[in-house]
């Protein structure tokens, strides 16, 4: 998606520029390298239906593979325009920090969900508004497009975010390519979990109950708690936040000039909200 994204961007220049694919590539191996990372981080088994790099080597090894990949990325960035070291140094700098928040968790003083939408713009919506504007940047496009494009990209990769989140309670092992609830499991909360406990409903007692003992949840309460997620209205609450800032990235896209590539940015909207359906 990464690199579909920054082609997309390079469209509203010219696309034939020198290094629009270097930049394309760039945006790959920083999203590889981040996702060797947070399976290192996440314990996860799975990534895309295959056997993560930390089981199938260990977690040294898929720490100083994503290491390797980021560093090629920077050998990449250094021949395209001038101003893509800093855009890809801001990128990395944002995936880490947004990383880093989630380990922590909101401090005394920050609300779960403003903690929670901060961490995701960070490690989903930084790296797709910084392929788009990537793309533009590399094939000449006026400053003000690679701005817009940015735009969209921070509402759209909130978006991707918050149907991933849906996801992991909904989609069987085999459909996801990684185990159903893991996020669940390993104590990260996505959005649908965070509004059941922001919830005081009685009905939903039992819920928050297991819920609030995340590092808990294995074996039949694990279960027990994606059965009664599934089934909640937090899931409806949850799609049309979605729902809101996919309107927000249609939004932004106003001023860009009709077109194949605006038409197909419109369309990843489109596919962003069937995908958990």
């Amino acid at each position: 998606m990464r690199p579909l994204l920054t082609l997309l961007g390079a469209e509203f220049g010219d696309p034939r520029s020198v290094g629009v694919i270097d930049a394309a590539v760039v945006s790959e191996l920083v999203h590889t390298a981040s996702l060797h990372h947070d399976d290192v981080m996440d314990e996860a088994a799975l990534r895309h239906g295959v056997t993560s790099v930390n089981a199938r080597w260990g977690n040294t090894a898929a720490v100083r593979s994503g290491n390797w990949l980021l560093a090629k990325a920077a050998q990449l960035s250094a021949g395209l325009t001038s101003e893509a070291i800093p855009l890809q140094a801001e990128a990395s700098e944002r995936l880490v920090r947004g990383q880093m928040r989630e380990l922590t968790g909101p401090d005394s003083t920050e609300e779960r969900l403003s903690h929670y939408f901060g961490v995701i713009s960070d490690k989903s919506a930084s790296l797709i508004s910084f392929s788009l504007r990537l793309g533009a940047l590399q094939a000449g496009a006026p400053a003000h497009v690679g701005e817009t494009l940015e735009r969209y990209g921070e509402h759209l990769g909130v978006a991707f975010q918050i149907s991933d989140d849906l996801l992991d309670i909904t989609s069987p092992s085999g459909d996801l390519g990684k185990e159903q609830g893991k996020d669940l499991a390993v104590g990260v909360a996505g959005l649908p979990v965070l509004l059941a406990l922001d919830d005081r409903s009685p009905a939903d007692g039992e819920l928050r109950e297991l819920l609030s003992d995340p590092w808990g949840l294995r074996g039949d309460r694990h279960i027990r708690a994606l059965a009664l997620l599934q089934r909640s209205t937090f899931m409806d609450r949850t799609r049309a936040i979605m729902g809101e800032r996919l309107a927000g990235a249609r939004s932004a896209l106003a001023p860009l000039r009709p077109g194949p590539p605006k038409e197909a940015l419109e369309a990843l909207c489109d596919f962003v909200a069937t995908r958990t359906t």
